[in-house]
């Protein structure tokens, strides 16, 4: 008994002595040993971490322009006093109504149309007569001391080109007496002003002052 004793504790320091002294060192845990170089890992602080990057902001949309384009004033002319009334009758089919004013302005006119002074008042009258049976409304009788006393004006102009223009639309009528002459005075003016002009009325402007020979189409002053 004592010699199986023996046995038994010798057996049991042996199987004690290899288990503590003869196990390898990197005999590891199976599941250390599957880490990928496990002595390069390092805990970073949440404070070390890259910022996350926040999603871009939709760029704002552009402000959409409520100003309004302010609307032209254009003026047309100019006119004699005995012209207005007809170039107001142009316009009325626009229906323009309290957008349209008049600009009276005292201008040097530089060329005429005329007839040349008749004998008398009697014969003044006469001619004017028959200008109305050619159908021409635009003229008046000169009644003033001078040389031109008696003489009938058809039209008043700033270039030489803009009375023989209205020369030739005279002749056209009929009218065979009327000539072109240099006359240095100043003579009241009309201009017929439209406001609150937009781009369709302005062409519309354009084409009546076309039909108008010596009449223009300006801005405002």
């Amino acid at each position: 008994m004592r010699a199986l004793f023996l046995a038994l504790l010798l057996a049991n320091l042996a199987l004690y002595a290899w288990w503590r002294y003869g196990v390898p060192d990197n005999a590891a845990p199976a599941p250390l040993s599957r880490q990928i170089a496990p002595d390069k890992l390092k805990v970073v602080a949440p404070s070390a971490l890259p910022p996350v990057s926040a999603a871009p902001k939709p760029a704002p949309s552009p402000p959409v322009s409520t100003a309004v384009t302010a609307a032209a004033c254009l003026e047309w002319g100019s006119f004699t006093v005995a012209d207005v009334a007809r170039a107001e009758q142009a316009l009325e089919p626009l229906a323009l109504g309290a957008r349209l004013a008049q600009r009276r302005s005292d201008e040097p006119a530089g060329w005429w149309v005329f007839i040349p002074p008749q004998d008398n008042r009697q014969s003044a009258l006469k001619k004017a007569a028959e200008l109305k049976q050619l159908g021409v409304e635009d003229y008046f009788v000169v009644q003033d001391e001078g040389p031109y006393r008696w003489a009938l004006s058809l039209g008043v102009f700033r270039t030489e080109e803009a009375a023989q223009a209205r020369l030739a639309a005279l002749r056209d009528q009929g009218v065979r007496t009327a000539r072109v002459g240099a006359r240095e005075t100043v003579v009241p003016k009309v201009w017929l002003q439209v406001k609150g002009v937009d781009a369709p009325l302005q062409l519309r402007l354009k084409e009546i002052a076309r039909q108008v020979e010596g009449s223009e189409l300006k801005d405002c002053p």
